[in-house]
């Protein structure tokens, strides 16, 4: 067989298993979505069911994570360890175990330099922190704030369902603290000359 046949038998299969393989890219899809279903893999999906009363096939979705069943108050604190501003935006909110839950904190560099910071939580009952998961929070990085800079930074949150039932409160408490890689002082606004760091 001449190569130019074994070249264009060659270049047949190729492309047998490149359609196979698109074709199994496309299976995929629903498969997983079935076995996601059938083995509960995919605990944070939302599930979609009829609301009461609720006509026609539509329907709201629900997560059905969430336990309507129980009311967690979460409180926040906060703690700085230098001369600046932080805060939580609210003391307080009440949560349903499994909820995904988005508060914001403040934060105001008083100094006339520009400084390098980040947070370190921690919880009481010291317990409720391995349930207690965060999607999203300004404590992963660090931050790097300019002279009288303000920010506000969310945390998003969900608490896990399978936290004790004699755990009614939780407080999440953030330490903010200065971190090595500060920078200079940065030019001062005017009058702000000779002032204290």
């Amino acid at each position: 067989m001449s190569p130019r046949a074994d070249n264009l038998k060659m270049l047949g299969k190729l492309a047998v298993v490149a359609a196979g393989m698109f074709v199994f890219g496309y299976a995929l899809i629903p498969l997983y979505k079935s076995i996601c279903e059938v083995t509960g893999i995919n605990i944070l999906s939302l599930a979609e069911r009829q609301v009461p009363g609720a006509a026609g096939t539509g329907g709201a979705v629900v997560n059905t994570q969430v336990d309507t069943s129980r009311t967690i108050t979460v409180e926040f604190d906060a703690n700085a360890r230098g001369p600046w501003e932080f805060r939580p935006a609210q003391r307080s909110v009440q949560v349903h175990p499994g909820e995904l839950t988005t508060v914001m904190y403040e934060f105001r560099n008083v100094q006339n330099r520009r400084m390098v910071a980040q947070a370190i939580p921690s919880y009481a009952p010291t317990q409720a922190g391995a349930h207690f998961n965060k999607v999203q929070c300004f404590c992963f990085t660090q931050h790097t704030l300019e002279p009288g800079e303000s920010r506000q930074w969310p945390v998003a949150f969900v608490i896990d369902p399978k936290l004790s039932k004699d755990v009614k409160t939780i407080t999440l408490s953030y330490t903010f603290f200065e971190v090595g890689g500060t920078g200079g002082p940065s030019a001062a606004a005017p009058g702000a000359a000779g002032s204290p760091t």
